[in-house]
């Protein structure tokens, strides 16, 4: 099951977080091998999608980085949005780790 989180995006400004998965006994998830994709929609059944740049950091400490870079923040309207990511094993289980709310903070300065 995914963790539900919401993130707080200030629009212009370089979003990058990382984040440490866990299996369902809450141990260290070794993600050698795994790939890791999001994104991040204005509602579950938009046609337009922008996807977060996703990898894994860290393979044995289970730790998976996502960035979203100045330029992609700006072209994003402020709002509410939706998001989601996933980690596909080498053997091609997909799996949701993280899920929730996306708030774009309005920007100022360009």
């Amino acid at each position: 099951m995914a963790i539900y989180s919401n993130l707080n995006i200030d629009q212009g400004s370089t979003f990058d977080i990382k984040v440490d998965i866990t299996d369902a006994d809450d141990a260290i998830l070794n993600l050698t091998n795994y790939t890791v994709a999001g994104q991040i929609r204005k509602n579950f059944s938009s046609s337009t999608a922008v996807a977060f740049i996703a990898t894994v950091y860290n393979a044995s400490a289970g730790t998976i980085k996502l960035l979203l870079d100045a330029s992609t923040t700006n072209a994003m309207k402020a709002g509410r949005y939706v998001y989601d990511v996933e980690i596909t094993s080498s053997t091609g289980v997909v799996t949701r780790v993280l899920e929730g709310q996306v708030e774009v903070s309005p920007g100022v300065t360009r």
